[in-house]
């Protein structure tokens, strides 16, 4: 079938919409009809280079939600007519991590920088030439195949604009808060950087009931909005917020602090480690380049009081379980996602989408097909 797709044809450049060639689902993929696609920085990253494809041409997007329209031989997952969200990190269900309860971490998900399907074949073609897809999926597209292992089934009643949030941004920034720091009712959290994922990490220390939960971010419209999704308080820099912890902790500092910044710097956990007191917790969920080395890391701190810093995939979450279980939390109005979703776009204005998110006017941007 020939549909349309934003394509990254060379680093530094801009996503361009071109015309796809789409062929038929093969063994143990679907077709889906995708209904919306966030707009993740991670796509920024491969942009820029930052986390390089194994080859360009690359479909961007990796957040995204729909309805199955087509299934190929032995597809026993998930059905036509199914709703289903596409987990940027595929879960087999069959690999070591998965049956051990780490699907974030599947073995498939070897694959994402590669863009093509399991068999190492493409079904995506522009101007001729075989597309990767980003994260083995390529959302920036009204339709797409992948395989089973990438979608999960959801119930009817979720709005999949909506649902489509869940696919990254969401669950990467709850689970980082809920499994990765494992934040306790009454904990005080930091949270660095309140893009789409630093809002979810927000809503996940407000669900598991931090009572003090500070968001740091340079940018006054990310402050402002980081109120709408739990933070009790906002701070531009880390030394502000490393004075008022010390203050509204009586000296003992955090138990936990969560860096989403949009781009890892070599000073970043050395600030989150400034927020944290004895046993205290940095949870690194953000991404730099692929070729960075180096960083700040106060020693002395990391052992004479028992700090840990821990990284982060996809908020240690497994996705075939906390998918659904997110859009149940979001279902009893526990979880905020129309509240998420700050601009949406169509696809060919998913440039402006992105200078948005460079020049901080965004939560998060999606892109809605009709």
């Amino acid at each position: 079938m020939r549909t349309e797709a934003a394509v990254l044809w060379d680093y530094g450049q801009d996503w361009r919409v071109e015309e796809l060639e789409l062929d038929e689902p093969r063994q143990g993929e679907v077709l889906v009809r995708l209904a919306a696609s966030g707009l993740c920085h991670s796509d920024e990253h491969v942009r820029v280079g930052d986390l390089p494809m194994e080859a360009l041409p690359v479909i961007g997007g990796h957040e995204g939600a729909g309805v199955v329209e087509r299934v190929g031989p032995g597809v026993t997952k998930v059905g036509e007519g199914d709703h289903v969200v596409l987990s940027f990190i595929p879960a087999c269900g069959d690999c070591t991590y998965c049956a051990s309860g780490h699907q974030n971490l599947c073995d498939k998900g070897a694959g994402i920088n590669v863009g093509l399907q399991e068999d190492g074949t493409s079904r995506h073609s522009v101007r001729g030439r075989d597309a990767r897809l980003m994260c083995m999926l390529g959302t920036f597209s009204p339709y797409t195949v992948v395989n089973q292992n990438s979608v999960v089934r959801i119930e009817d009643d979720i709005p999949l604009d909506k649902a489509a949030l869940v696919g990254c941004g969401v669950t990467t920034g709850w689970g980082t808060a809920v499994y990765g720091a494992g934040v306790s009712p009454g904990d005080t959290v930091v949270v660095f950087g309140i893009g789409g994922v630093g809002a979810n990490a927000l809503q996940g220390a407000r669900i598991a009931g931090a009572t003090r939960i500070v968001a740091v971010d340079p940018a006054p419209y990310n402050r402002e909005k980081a109120r709408d999704y739990g933070a009790t308080h906002t701070f531009a820099t880390a030394a502000e917020a490393a004075s008022a912890v010390a203050d509204l902790t009586w000296g003992r500092m955090a138990q936990s602090a969560v860096i989403t910044v949009d781009v890892v710097t070599p000073t970043v956990i050395a600030d989150g480690m400034s927020v944290v007191g004895k046993l205290g917790k940095v949870c690194l969920t953000s991404l730099g380049s692929v070729s960075a080395r180096q960083v700040e890391l106060p020693t002395f701190e990391l052992t004479a009081y028992q700090k840990q810093v821990v990284g982060c995939l996809f908020g240690n979450a497994n996705p075939r379980a906390d998918i659904p279980k997110l859009l149940h939390l979001y279902r009893q109005g526990e979880l905020l996602l129309d509240e998420l979703v700050t601009h949406t776009y169509r696809l060919d204005q998913v440039n402006e989408g992105y200078e948005a998110m460079r020049s901080h006017r965004t939560i998060r941007g999606m892109v809605l097909f009709a």
